[in-house]
């Protein structure tokens, strides 16, 4: 399935757009496990910023919820049917700064353990063939379970900061199967359009 599959945004208030397929595919540098079009979005204040950079921000790493999106709801994009989700993964504390530069160093190892040591907390969607996956979400905080159906603007999770994260947000990428391994990537919009790296949505509902 190559169609491009067209989406809600999954959650409301002010996001920046990072790792968007609009600016380059694949969108996070490689196209392993079917990650070619994925998106992030950052929860942002009112404001448009996540959390402020302070001295201990450049030297510690810093727990997720000084970040403002960390627990915000987010939301189905999609009218579907869930056929998976993992909820058991803990969130980590986020890394800026010097920190961030240690935690680029262990990438090859959360990359060894595969899709899931990546994704951290996650719930799949199939609609027509397709299947969104939504991750790094917040531990113990899924509120849907495989063969639920859901609507667009139902809550499904909150935002975390599980798996390959090093601040709160959310992944999405939409696939052929479930099988991430094997999987073909699908291309997504977002109300008919791709925003741009670095790019603030402000979704309203």
């Amino acid at each position: 399935m190559t169609t491009t599959i067209d989406l809600d945004y999954p959650s409301s208030g002010k996001w920046l757009v990072e790792n968007s397929p609009a600016d380059r595919v694949p969108s996070h540098g490689t196209s392993v496990f079917a990650s070619a079009y994925a998106i992030d979005f950052a929860p942002v204040s009112t404001s448009g910023r996540t959390a402020p950079m302070r001295l201990g921000s450049f030297i510690r790493p810093e727990p997720p919820h000084r970040f403002p999106g960390f627990r915000r709801p987010i939301l189905s994009p999609i009218d579907g049917v869930v056929v998976a989700t993992r909820d058991d993964a803990p969130d980590h504390v986020a890394h800026r700064g010097l920190p961030s530069l240690s935690y680029a160093l262990s990438q090859r190892q959360r990359v060894a353990g595969g899709w899931e040591s990546l994704a951290g907390n996650y719930v799949f969607i199939e609609s027509d063939g397709a299947v969104i996956a939504l991750c790094h979400l917040q531990q113990a905080s899924v509120a849907v379970g495989p063969g639920q159906r859901v609507s667009p603007g139902e809550i499904i999770a909150g935002c975390g900061n599980s798996g390959n994260s090093t601040e709160p947000h959310l992944h999405v990428q939409a696939v052929d199967s479930t099988d991430i391994g094997s999987a073909r990537p699908i291309p997504v919009t977002f109300r008919g359009s791709v925003p741009h790296n670095r790019e603030t949505v402000d979704v309203s509902r």
